[in-house]
């Protein structure tokens, strides 16, 4: 009898045993490659153990991370340099990396990262790989190195470093010639990588284009991947890689359906355009990882988003946007619709030519670290922070603290277990009646819903899909103060456009100078845009307002500007030609030439729009005199 209650109790236990380890998940790490006829359910039963590999998890797990465009565009005014830039221009006198960074963590921000070296390949720390680098400047004696000076402060005080080294280098003579840059491009990384310690994040972007010997090059980015994975091999690498995405635009705004787990193959791997054009997904989708996307996908890629955007206009320093520093109410909004959509928010806070970063973006997040942390600081839904096993179609309901007014709602994934909801809904009950607060679509590391504010006796979740069982981390209800719009107005002009005329039969075209950057003019061709002032002016620059709204299409990429005094004989002015980075940054773009030119008239000339298209559009054309 004994005999046979141990036998019972053993075979008990292995079949426990058995169940336990059929009930076990296998997570995919990173990326998972689905079997060939495998069914849409199946596909999604493995999407949703697709997981982050642990530097991932960390770099989410941020939030707030910070950019630092410096260089000698800070000098010059431009927001990208042509690579002729005299080194001697760079001369920040009053440099304080420590001032950067206690400004940053006081604003609660995680992790540094510095433009090592922009598209006009001006090093910040003295590269053996050419003389075009602080070593050739006054800074220092020659003997600064900014890469260290910021490393030592974020050592100090705590925050993770990051470096941004542009592949695209407009100095460099050996750009265009494949093999001698790639190998010129891997010598500035080892250097980077080696010599400042430990690296979170290493920020390429894709910017091709000519040299100073008119070619293009062609990228080794499986070797430049191989060097940072070698050399750091805990670093994420971003936007160029395949450990961050970009969101796909620079105005601070995600996806409300926004899936870490997506089947956009990163453009580092040869398949990527191939695979990409056939589901016919690219970084600016509105869904990279739906059902039916998944249905079509040979492959997953645990590719999380990052939101990039500038606290001003532009993303180097300017003394003409000290006025023009994103209001709090923005700069909130932009959290809610970035962290707040499953995103990491890469906010570039600029230093200026002193070496500091400015007084107005320094007060403007630390107004809003304050702001979140009153926001979120207090929870008013009880036990919100208990594991929640969510399958589709299941509910949870939580008690509300007594009379707690609230207008935001929080829920988040154990996203090292999957990223698994795929729509949910929060609904109050409100004086016995439920009520729907608010749904959204994919949760991920951080869902955030804001409405009007009310107060409830409960609340209740209800995960109305999901890709097999979705950990809920953590659900809550807070209160985030309203804030007022105090943005300040753009100002493109230094001259009144009142009495302005276009020269030219098309009377349309008088809605680039009506004052009015709503209204615009839209031409065939590459037309110039010819206007007399009514008066002489000392001319020292103009500005460029491309059409407001989300088509930017017509925008002007290159150009040339012209003066004249009698509308007959035309001087060209000394400009860049170009309007960089207003493909990802269509914002006003302002252009000082350095000298003024006196003259009654102006002329604009598209050279080239933004795509290549035969059309141009101009928004608004101002002015400037200082």
């Amino acid at each position: 009898m004994k005999l046979s209650r141990l036998l019972f109790a053993v075979i008990f236990i292995c079949l426990c045993a058995v169940g336990c380890t059929q009930q076990k998940e296998e997570y995919y790490v990173k990326h998972v490659s689905f079997p060939e006829g495998a069914t849409v359910e199946q596909k999604i039963d493995m999407a949703s153990r697709l997981v982050p590999t642990p530097q991932q998890l960390a770099w989410q797990q941020m939030e707030l991370t910070a950019f630092l465009h410096f260089g000698v565009n800070t000098f010059t005014g431009r927001e990208w340099g042509d690579g002729s830039e005299d080194p001697a221009i760079f001369n920040p006198e009053e440099l304080d990396a420590e001032q950067w960074v206690k400004a940053l963590k006081d604003a609660g921000f995680k992790m540094a990262i510095l433009t090592a070296k922009h598209h006009d390949g001006f090093c910040l720390w003295p590269t053996k790989t050419t003389t075009h680098s602080v070593a050739s400047s006054p800074w220092r004696g020659g003997k600064g190195d900014v890469v260290r000076e910021l490393r030592n402060a974020c050592d100090k005080y705590g925050l993770k470093f990051g470096v941004y080294l542009s592949p695209w280098d407009r100095n460099a003579e050996c750009y265009g010639d494949s093999p001698k840059y790639n190998q010129f491009f891997i010598e500035q990384l080892t250097e980077l990588l080696s010599n400042y310690g430990e690296i979170h994040e290493v920020w390429f972007d894709g910017a091709c284009a000519e040299g100073p010997n008119g070619k293009k090059q062609e990228y080794d980015w499986d070797a430049f991947y191989k060097t940072i994975t070698h050399l750091q091999p805990k670093a994420v690498m971003a936007i160029m890689g395949d450990d961050v995405r970009w969101v796909g635009n620079e105005k601070g705004i995600g996806r409300e359906t926004e899936w870490s787990a997506t089947a956009l193959t990163p453009g580092i791997y040869t398949r990527s355009k191939e695979q990409n054009q056939r589901l016919e997904l690219f970084e600016k989708a509105p869904d990279l990882g739906g059902r039916d996307i998944v249905a079509k996908a040979s492959e997953l890629f645990w590719y999380p988003s990052e939101v990039d955007v500038s606290i001003r206009p532009g993303w180097f320093y300017h003394a003409d946007q000290d006025e023009q520093v994103k209001s709090l109410s923005h700069l909130a909004d932009i959290y809610f619709k970035s962290v707040g959509y499953n995103s990491v928010l890469l906010l570039n806070i600029p230093p200026d030519k002193r070496g500091l970063i400015h007084e107005n973006d320094v007060k403007r997040i630390k107004e809003l670290s304050d702001y979140l942390t009153e926001t979120f600081a207090d929870n008013k839904l009880r036990k919100g922070d208990v594991l929640w096993q969510a399958t589709a179609n299941s509910s949870k309901e939580y008690d509300v603290e007594k009379d707690a007014v609230f207008n935001t709602f929080l829920i988040q994934e154990d996203i090292s277990k999957g990223q698994r909801v795929e729509s949910f809904t929060v609904e109050a009950l409100i004086d016995g009646i439920w009520q729907q607060l608010g749904e959204g679509t994919t949760v991920g590391y951080k869902r955030l819903l804001r409405f009007p504010e009310c107060k409830a006796e409960k609340i209740r979740v209800t995960v109305n899909g999901s890709r097999g069982i979705a950990n809920i981390s953590k659900v809550g209800l807070f209160y985030a103060r309203p804030l007022t719009e105090e943005d300040a107005a753009l100002k493109l002009s230094d001259v009144p456009v009142n009495g302005w005329k276009v020269l030219g039969s098309d009377s349309d075209a008088q809605k680039a100078i009506d004052g009015n950057q709503a209204t615009y003019w839209k031409a065939d061709g590459m037309t110039p845009l010819v206007v007399d002032m009514g008066q002489a002016i000392d001319v020292a620059g103009f500005s460029y307002a491309p059409v407001n709204g989300d088509d930017k299409s017509g925008t002007i990429y290159k150009y040339r500007f012209y003066v004249s005094n009698d509308g007959q004989d035309w001087t060209e002015c000394d400009a860049s030609g170009e309007f960089s980075n207003i493909m990802h940054n269509p914002v006003p773009t302002f252009v000082r030439f350095g000298r003024k030119y006196p003259a009654r008239f102006f002329k604009l000339e598209p050279l080239a729009e933004i795509n290549n298209k035969n059309f141009i559009t101009i928004g608004e054309i101002g002015i400037l005199t200082k």
